[in-house]
């Protein structure tokens, strides 16, 4: 058994107790109440500069500025693919071949004019007619002169001097 003395030492501390925890869950209730009471009026504002005018002239500003920015690429993209279409055109089997044709011709009527010229029995003139230019040769001995005519009529005169150019 407890004697007297214990018995209001144990009451005294569960007294002790029970006012400290009814203290702690006043300011914590307090606490609570204080910080609802210190909260703002929650109030709808609206995020778009359209609508509520703050920064308007900058947000449409930006607005613009990606439109314009949105239209360069697009045409960007599509001069590219025209680019690329074209690449592939000149690049086929068609147009390769009709370039290295008309190499081959043209270096083979160099060839025959060059015979003409300075060959076994050089010619001293002579008209060459090539996609509706006329060329015109003739040769004194000492000089050589190329008379080009275009076909819209321009004429080019080159004199080139003989010497002793030989292959």
């Amino acid at each position: 058994m407890k004697t007297k003395k214990q018995i209001e030492t144990i009451e005294l501390e569960k007294t002790r107790l029970t006012i400290t925890l009814v203290f702690i869950g006043f300011v914590l209730f307090f606490g609570i109440i204080g910080i609802n009471l210190k909260a703002d009026q929650i109030v709808h504002k609206f995020k778009s500069p359209s609508f509520n005018g703050v920064g308007t002239s900058s947000h449409y500003l930006t607005i613009e500025n990606q439109e314009h920015s949105r239209k360069l690429t697009i045409k960007e993209e599509i001069k590219a693919l025209q680019e690329e279409i074209e690449r592939e055109k000149e690049n086929s089997t068609l147009a390769r071949f009709m370039r290295n044709l008309e190499s081959r011709v043209y270096a083979e009527l160099s060839r025959q004019l060059v015979n003409n010229l300075f060959g076994e029995t050089p010619q001293s003139e002579g008209t060459i007619t090539l996609e509706g230019n006329t060329i015109e040769y003739t040769s004194d001995g000492v000089t050589l002169t190329l008379k080009i005519t275009e076909a819209d009529g321009t004429v080019t005169e080159i004199t080139i001097p003989i010497g002793t150019f030989t292959f």
